[in-house]
């Protein structure tokens, strides 16, 4: 693997437990390509909205618990396309366009999902919105790419920051009404997990921007004193 592919990669540290890796050597012995397990990742993630809205529906706490398993299984599908793809020497062409494009619309299926757990009437507005900030945090951080920089992961609310969020504000959902020994009845997590999200979102453009902006800058004073 080339040096600028290593730095433009989201740095994993499952990638390196032998698990992982055995898993992603048995994928690679099957007829599956990265493609495929990256539009994979969009089938979860449509399940994770399925289940947000049967809960907004029908109100069972199992819906709870299939939404963040749904939300794993997209990170997993997340994490063996790039290990198949380059650990395993099954890279093609088009596979940066795979590995980014299905992200974005599975990020923004599985926010719709959590608007369904939250109890606000206005947080469908809000996941719109965290949505598109969502996007936004990917799109700088390509843009970066595109500008000679190496890809910038920093969060607040990158996408694994997101994808922990809304799972365990949806476990502690779910324990809390299986058990009833949190007693959370009057404050919906899912509706909190949504503002912080959005504004986690803000922080992580302008830091990612301002970034960019300092590296060009340095090296264009540095360019200059050269």
């Amino acid at each position: 693997m080339e040096q600028n592919e290593e730095a433009n990669r989201r740095p994993l540290a499952v990638r390196n437990l032998s698990l992982t890796k055995r898993i992603a050597v048995w994928i690679c012995d099957k007829n599956i390509t990265p493609n495929q397990i990256s539009l994979l990742s969009i089938v979860f993630a449509a399940l994770a909205l399925l289940f947000g809205a049967l809960y907004f529906n029908y109100s069972s706490t199992i819906w709870l618990l299939l939404f963040p398993v749904a939300i794993q299984m997209r990170l997993l599908c997340n994490l063996f396309d790039g290990m198949v793809a380059v650990e395993g020497g099954k890279q093609s062409a088009a596979g940066e366009l795979f590995n980014d494009a299905p992200d974005r619309l599975a990020d923004l299926l599985i926010i719709l999902g959590a608007s369904f757990i939250a109890l606000n009437p206005y947080a469908i507005h809000l996941a719109w919105l965290t949505a598109v900030l969502a996007v936004f945090t990917a799109y700088i951080r390509v843009l970066g790419v595109s500008m000679g920089c190496a890809a910038d992961f920093r969060g607040p609310m990158a996408k694994q920051h997101r994808m922990a969020l809304l799972t365990f504000t949806s476990l502690i959902m779910f324990f809390d009404q299986f058990f009833g020994f949190i007693k959370l009845e009057s404050v919906n997590l899912m509706d909190i997990a949504l503002v912080i999200m959005a504004l986690g979102c803000v922080v992580t453009c302008w830091r990612r921007l301002v970034h960019i902006y300092q590296l060009k800058n340095g090296a264009l004073a540095e360019k200059a004193n050269d």
